[in-house]
């Protein structure tokens, strides 16, 4: 298939690019900065300029079967202070919002569009269990994305729908794994918060084969929990990282200092919800790393180093 591929260059995009790369598909890559991808298109998505008709976007797009959508800025490494909160939306939603505008013009649109969301759009609790027909939560992070995947739905029908609710990506190179391989091989590491909240994650390698599968699998349509089948608490996730690199997993990381650090970017660490991926199992995706201890010994492998 030709794909465009629209937030792809960074955590994700190292190892789905290269995945869809060797599947045969041809890429064609959008991005703000620069990259070495071959077939990259400099511009800003979000904007409504970039799409005008006979610009390289729009052109690209006439000419793409597929499209995967996972633009927007990171949710929880930043303070929600009310600027960083309006690009966490326009980052997303406009983006989203212009995309769908221009699947809707053009004269040959893509056959199918993957499109990103999260996992925070059932908000955070300590008992509930969610699944893809859970209601959206009225906090931020619910409403945000209850609005992005809205705008995603503007496209026409004949446009195949994936959206993809998305939790923790593990890999050892980014995402929150990155960010606690350094303080855990160190010695260092423990549970955050009460480590009682859950977590809903999954592998990277998992969640980027969901995107090949469900752009090649016309069966996948509509909404998805990507989302490994077992969550774990943060003590059982630090407890078993701690394991996979040999090292102690004892001192927890003060609820109050993290909230120093991200203010109320820490609730989605410090609170979480557990998720389950219902409709992938459903639909018989095979999960590489369905349990966490096998997901973990593979993200920090020397390999992964």
């Amino acid at each position: 298939m030709k794909l465009l591929l629209l937030g792809c260059t960074g955590f994700i995009g190292r190892e789905l690019v290269p995945l869809l790369a060797a599947a045969g598909h041809q890429l064609t890559l959008v991005s703000r900065r620069g990259n070495p991808a071959a077939d990259l298109i400099r511009c800003n998505p979000a904007l409504a300029e970039s799409w005008q008709p006979g610009s390289a976007l729009a052109e690209a797009l006439n000419q793409a079967e597929g499209v995967v959508n996972l633009a927007g800025e990171p949710i929880a490494e930043q303070r929600w202070t009310p600027s960083q909160c309006a690009l966490l939306r326009s980052s997303r939603i406009n983006t989203t919002k212009m995309l769908a505008a221009a699947i809707s013009a053009s004269p040959t649109p893509p056959q199918v569009l993957l499109s990103g969301s999260a996992v925070g759009f059932y908000g955070n609790s300590p008992s509930a269990v969610f699944n893809e027909a859970s209601p959206a939560a009225a906090d931020f992070l619910g409403q945000l994305c209850s609005e992005w995947e809205a705008e995603a739905a503007a496209i026409p029908s004949s446009c195949r729908l994936v959206v993809l609710r998305t939790g923790i990506v593990l890999a050892a190179d980014g995402g929150a794994l990155g960010k606690m391989l350094p303080i855990f091989r160190a010695g260092f590491g423990g549970p955050i918060g009460s480590g009682r909240q859950w977590m809903s994650w999954i592998q990277r390698s998992d969640y980027c084969s969901i995107i090949a599968e469900a752009l090649s699998n016309g069966s996948y349509s509509g909404t998805y929990n990507a989302t490994a089948p077992n969550p774990a608490t943060m003590a059982m996730f630090c407890q078993a990282l701690g394991r996979a690199l040999g090292r102690p997993s004892l001192l927890p990381v003060p609820g109050p200092l993290l909230q120093l650090l991200l203010g109320d970017g820490a609730a989605v660490v410090l609170e979480g919800q557990k998720v389950l991926p219902e409709r992938l199992q459903q639909q018989g995706f095979n999960f590489c790393y369905p349990d966490l201890a096998a997901a973990l010994a593979a993200a920090t492998s020397p390999s992964q180093r």
